[in-house]
């Protein structure tokens, strides 16, 4: 293994848990006996891996407080779904498991997987093996690792995506941890009988793992809905033009959305065009990726240390040396790579065989029964009834695969008297729309998102319908986070509102649908309820004067920084 850090290295507090957990192991099992409602902070580093976050309910921090007693903690489980695919037992479980030892919801991430919210630390043991049972893991969820892999969700079968998702598998093998700790604490596994055994577990990732996460896409080219930029390393494929196959990938690398708002030199980053490759080379190649981001990565400040940074610390002409002396070759150029569109896989669409597929809106990913909507218990019986299969999709929606012709007008009747509503109903602006969880239960959170979100929302179809911009060709796509960390992608939207503080957000303009733009933080600290109307200005500017087929984040461009300042800082004043 190549060295992963020198002595000299400085290791932060996370990399010194990391080295000192045994392969993932800690004081786990010890803790899950101890009687306690939480872990430890060294335990809930290494619970990562595992695919788990300890959170706790934020609302009722004052009254556990006031009362004297502790925090009232639960878990966040994220599983790991490659490419966002499951059968319809997998969803039972997960269905099931959020009634029985979560808090009778599912999180659609946009990773492609599911979060399962409100598990109290005793059931966690039993959650993991349920879920073991259909052949689902969370090991990979979480953590200093390459996390989940998410793929374009368009089900369509035939030779060309057969063969991406098989070199997506292919990668999930090569990048998972190798580590047995997993089944040792969870599933009751073999333990290993000494020490000395434990360095040989992690061919790739060592006693310390990853420097930070590590996130990878596939997408096909002129098909955007997973952000392809937005990841660590972006795979697009391109098809053989004389044979049902993938004639090679064109590689990006160095993706990534988090940023520390009071640190300047933290920042969201499109991925860089780095080379082409065949199906051949795709697995080492990205191997050698990773393991340059492991060996060279930030470890002394976790600020810095994903990939992005050490890209433009080191530069792309360094980094490509290095990985050609590692493949022992000189890489290809990459292909110029044109996009078509950026939105989600929504309505209904053909499949072969007389089958359909629908694409189902699901409101910030939450999977639940309101008085209005019971779309969890609709979706269950359909399941239970049809066995459709799930592709969950990297922007919070899900689509039902497998609908045969005759099973479309009972379908959609169901899902219409549960008032569930299909994508015809909404406007283009909610379609592409997303928000984060945050509070309660997200601890990096600094104010609202998705409880607000839907009320946020609402006064901006107002505001796009009364400048006319409701129905244009290519729809404005609002995204808002409870902080700067860019969990629903907010640097590559149209409009993203991101919480800084209580009630106040930074509006950034200037991405745009296709995902391959960044936007610019136009003002700061505004409060919420004044969020539509700073913006009226700019979008009825844009109606007004906009050339045709002009984007939203086009003219953001245009007009500049300083124009768009000039025309909200006003309506801020008046």
């Amino acid at each position: 293994m190549a060295e992963q850090h020198s002595s000299e290295t400085k290791l932060s507090k996370v990399e010194i848990i990391k080295k000192n957990s045994r392969h993932l192991r800690g004081t786990i099992e010890e803790a899950l006996q101890d009687g306690s409602s939480h872990f430890s902070e060294e335990n809930v580093q290494v619970l990562k891996f595992h695919g788990m976050y300890q959170q706790d309910d934020r609302d009722l921090r004052a009254e556990a407080k006031r009362l004297g007693r502790e925090r009232y903690y639960s878990m966040m489980i994220r599983a790991r779904i490659p490419g966002g695919r499951l059968n319809a037992s997998q969803y039972l479980e997960f269905d099931n498991i959020a009634d029985t030892y979560g808090n009778g919801t599912l999180r659609i991430t946009t990773r492609q997987t599911f979060q399962v919210h409100g598990i109290l630390k005793e059931n966690v043991k039993s959650t993991l093996q349920h879920l073991h049972q259909v052949l689902i893991t969370t090991l990979g969820g979480c953590g200093d690792q390459v996390r989940n892999i998410i793929c374009c969700g368009n089900p369509l079968e035939n030779g060309f995506r057969k063969q991406i998702h098989s070199d997506l598998h292919k990668m999930v093998s090569q990048f998972s941890a190798k580590t047995n700790a997993y089944h040792e604490i969870w599933l009751d596994g073999e333990r290993w009988k000494s020490e000395e055994d434990l360095p040989e577990e992690e061919p790739l990732y060592g006693e310390i793992y990853l420097p930070r996460k590590f996130k990878i896409g596939f997408t096909v080219e002129g098909d955007n809905c997973v952000d392809i930029y937005a990841n660590d390393l972006g795979i697009v494929a391109h098809p053989d033009p004389a044979e049902e196959k993938v004639e090679g990938y064109t590689l990006l690398v160095g993706g990534g959305m988090g940023r520390t708002a009071s640190i300047p030199d933290t920042y969201p980053r499109l991925a860089t065009p780095l080379c082409f490759v065949t199906p051949e080379e795709l697995a080492q190649v990205s191997m050698e990726i990773v393991k340059i981001q492991r060996d060279f990565g930030n470890r002394n400040d976790r600020r810095y240390s994903r990939f992005k940074y050490l890209l433009d610390e080191r530069g792309i002409s360094w980094f490509q040396e290095e990985l050609e002396n590692r493949v022992g070759y000189r890489l290809a150029s990459p292909r110029q790579l044109v996009w078509l569109s950026g939105s989600d896989h929504l309505g209904w669409h053909s499949l072969k065989d007389d089958q359909w597929y629908l694409g189902l809106f699901v409101r910030n990913g939450r999977i639940m029964d309101t008085h209005d909507m019971r779309l969890k218990s609709v979706l269950k019986e359909l399941l239970e009834t049809y066995e459709f299969d799930i592709q969950l999709t990297s922007q919070q929606n899900l689509l039902l695969v497998g609908i045969h012709s005759q099973q479309r007008d009972e379908v959609e009747k169901k899902l219409r008297n549960a008032g569930v509503h299909l994508p015809v109903d909404y406007s283009q602006a909610v379609l592409h729309s997303m928000a984060c969880p945050a509070l309660p239960t997200c601890g990096l959170a600094t104010a609202e998102s998705e409880r607000v979100f839907p009320e946020v929302m609402e006064r901006m179809e107002k505001l796009l319908a009364e400048t006319g911009l409701s129905e244009i060709s290519l729809p404005i796509a609002i995204r808002m986070t409870g902080c700067p960390n860019g969990c629903a992608r907010p640097y590559i939207a149209d409009i993203a509102f991101v919480g800084r503080t209580p009630g106040k957000y930074d509006i950034f303009l200037g991405g745009g649908i296709l995902g391959n733009q960044l936007n610019m933080r136009v003002l700061e600290l505004v409060p919420i309820e004044k969020l539509d109307e700073v913006l009226r200005p700019v979008l009825q500017d844009y109606a007004e004067t906009a050339a045709t087929h002009e984007t939203f984040g086009a003219y953001c461009h245009r007009v500049g920084l300083d124009g768009l300042r000039a025309k909200m800082e006003a309506a801020v004043i008046g």
